[in-house]
């Protein structure tokens, strides 16, 4: 508490906290989020890097300065139900922002997960706030247009998503199923109206069932120090055993669910360096395309790209690789080795993308 006081020049300040048992972990969540709501301005630091940024900050990092308002913040006290009854801490804003903001004059929502609470993980609460942003969204969108005609390009409504998740909160997991199930299917809804950008950049990245929705978006920008995937690598070493996975080996970890290795295998559209700025300049090249531009850059949601992605699992299991550099190298990467060390701008200048054949590469 007296490093926080002192860390954020609070000066002489009376401080009452109700921490339920809460770790310390969480009390110095609830001390940020109340020092944010003083001084939101604070939080919009693009220059910070994404990594290790909070969710909070992520959020008015990726707007237009002064033009981010928060919907259903922690001043509304909206908490899990579920938590208490099992001796759990709550936090006042379940562990995800949800707010409006702009990008030029484009209203843009934004999501962005906490994963410092209960590994920003999805429950009742937290998936409600979800599923009601993208409805925001789909309401402006309807709003903007005219008698049938979309909005006008510059006035479309976008939706940036940053995730930093391990899926379903197993203390509520029915709640947390059914709020996956129902924002994948709002996606679905947005489809050829809305972008909905993935941006995967935090320490936890993204697993469980919110890797599934992730793929779900129409793009998902990265950067190498991120991670998606399903099941996590701790999970898959305790499930199959040490000698199909080591989850303490960070490398191998990084190898197979890193960012590179997802923007060769084509699971991310664009890899970019750690910082709120250039993940903010990445949207605003996107939100330049066309939805026909950014449909093209899909990874799944059609049956040819259904076929596409089955060729490559049948071209990869042909390989029997035992790591993903043996992908690597396949995909024209020589030697496939020396891509892990390669600076960001040197890595996209020189890695070739996995394609199931080479004249798709």
């Amino acid at each position: 508490m007296t490093r926080f006081i002192d860390e954020s020049q609070l000066g002489d300040v009376l401080i009452s906290i109700n921490d339920n048992n809460a770790p310390p972990a969480v009390v110095a969540l609830r001390l940020q989020q109340a020092l944010a709501e003083l001084e939101p301005a604070n939080e919009s630091s693009g220059s910070k890097s994404f990594l290790e940024a909070s969710a909070r900050t992520r959020a008015y990092g990726l707007v237009d300065e002064g033009t981010f308002t928060e919907l259903v913040g922690p001043a509304d006290r909206c908490t899990s139900p579920h938590l208490p009854v099992l001796g759990e801490a709550v936090e006042f804003d379940d562990g995800i922002v949800t707010g409006l903001g702009l990008l030029g004059r484009r209203p843009t929502l934004v999501i962005s997960q906490e994963g410092r609470f209960i590994g920003g993980s999805i429950g009742e609460v937290g998936g409600a706030k979800m599923a009601g942003a993208l409805k925001l969204a789909l309401e402006l969108y309807q709003r903007l247009s005219h008698n049938g005609t979309p909005p006008q390009p510059e006035k479309c409504p976008l939706v940036l998503i940053s995730f930093e998740t391990g899926g379903v909160r197993l203390h509520e997991a029915n709640a947390g199923l059914l709020a996956h199930a129902e924002v994948m299917d709002l996606l679905q809804d947005l489809r050829h109206k809305i972008p909905v950008v993935a941006l995967v950049g935090s320490k936890l990245g993204c697993f469980g069932g919110m890797g599934f929705v992730a793929a779900a978006t129409d793009v998902i920008v990265m950067s190498q120090f991120s991670r998606i995937g399903l099941t996590g690598p701790e999970v898959i070493e305790q499930e199959m055993g040490r000698d199909e996975f080591d989850a303490s080996d960070r490398a191998l970890v990084f190898r197979t669910t890193g960012g590179k290795h997802k923007y060769i295998m084509g699971d991310c559209n664009f890899l970019v360096e750690d910082s709120i700025d250039a993940f903010r300049a990445q949207v605003q090249k996107i939100a330049k395309m066309t939805m026909t531009e950014i449909e093209a850059l899909r990874r799944i949601g059609s049956p040819d790209l259904v076929s596409r992605q089955m060729a490559t699992v049948a071209a990869v299991s042909e390989l029997q690789p035992t790591d993903s550099v043996d992908v690597w190298r396949a995909a024209g990467n020589e030697p496939p080795q020396a891509l892990v060390d390669m600076s960001l701008e040197e890595f996209l200048a020189t890695a070739r993308r996995f394609a199931p054949s080479t004249s798709d590469r």
